[in-house]
């Protein structure tokens, strides 16, 4: 196919006048790039130093009156609303900016929405939004009393936490505190209870202020259990001056019952059978009771037991 010709074109000049139908000056996909305002542009070379975007002058009118500021195109209508607050006196969450009839968002930029050095925009005070930040204004204050009160009322735990850890040394090792220690602590407890418990509180709040109840719990079942074993001594002491009159006269002496002997002497089962041994048996009984009298079991012969060998 043949190149085409450039309409008006000379003869001399039709070299440069040829633009081959293969070749498009639109350029590639890699060239553009989309800018944060969604506008798709040509890519600029790194190696480039970026203009400076302008500065513009825009008139803003409050009320009958108008103020001019200066700023750079490229910035949102947020920024702007904050150098308006010190001029017009309202909050930048409380101003609507309003632009060729349209309520403009504070993310949205200038240069994107059509400003331009010189335009006239109108803000107002958005009664709405005014509302909406008082409300969220006093939600933060409530969360941060709260948060101040349960910090206070764990920094006194931490305190009270101190005299119970040194009662319960005294007492574990034996020692005694006065009761009225033990009970003023656990009444110190029970009013952080009721101070802890008139705090409002939502979500980590809410967890921090459970946490603080168990704690604070725990500490007075400790002082309960304390208080028990601080009373123990006392009673036993109070027990023995109670005994130590009736003990004053010695008891008298019981004899002990006398003592029984039992001696165990083995022998052959033939010499207890044996009339050596039933003559001997005799005469010690005899001798023992001071009778002369011969028994008539003695002269008996004594059987002997035939023993066999199995």
């Amino acid at each position: 196919m043949m190149p085409m010709r450039r309409k008006g074109a000379s003869p001399a000049n039709a070299k440069a006048a040829f633009v081959p139908l293969n070749e498009s000056p639109i350029a590639s996909v890699d060239e553009w790039e989309v800018r944060p305002g969604g506008m798709l542009v040509q890519k600029r070379d790194p190696d480039s130093v970026p203009a400076p975007a302008p500065t513009i002058r825009v008139r803003v009118k409050y009320g009958a009156v108008y103020h001019e500021i200066y700023l750079s195109s490229q910035t949102t209508f947020g920024e702007l609303k904050k150098l308006l607050s010190p001029r017009t006196g309202l909050h930048p969450e409380d101003q609507k900016l309003i632009y060729k009839g349209k309520v403009r968002s504070s993310k949205a930029y200038l240069d994107l929405s059509g400003v331009k050095d010189g335009s006239k925009m109108v803000v107002v005070e958005d009664a709405a939004a005014q509302a909406k930040r008082f409300l969220e204004t006093r939600r933060q204050a409530k969360i941060d009393k709260s948060s101040k009160s349960i910090s206070q009322i764990g920094l006194d735990v931490d305190k009270l936490a101190s005299e119970v850890s040194a009662l319960e040394t005294v007492i574990s090792k034996g020692g005694r505190v006065p009761e009225k220690d033990v009970v003023n602590l656990i009444e110190l407890f029970m009013t952080q209870l009721v101070k802890l418990d008139g705090v409002v509180a939502d979500g980590d709040l809410k967890l921090q202020k459970r946490m603080q109840e168990r704690r604070m719990q725990r500490y007075v079942e400790t002082l309960d259990v304390l208080k028990i074993k601080n009373a123990m001594p006392r009673a036993a002491n109070e027990q023995m001056l109670e005994r130590q009159p009736q003990k004053q006269q010695p008891p008298a002496k019981k004899r002990a019952p006398p003592s029984v002997v039992v001696t165990t002497k083995w022998e052959a089962f033939d010499s207890l059978f044996s009339p050596t041994a039933a003559s001997t048996a005799t005469s010690t009984a005899t001798t023992a009771s001071g009778s002369s009298t011969v028994s008539s079991s003695a002269s008996a012969p004594a059987p002997k037991l035939d023993w066999e060998l199995f």
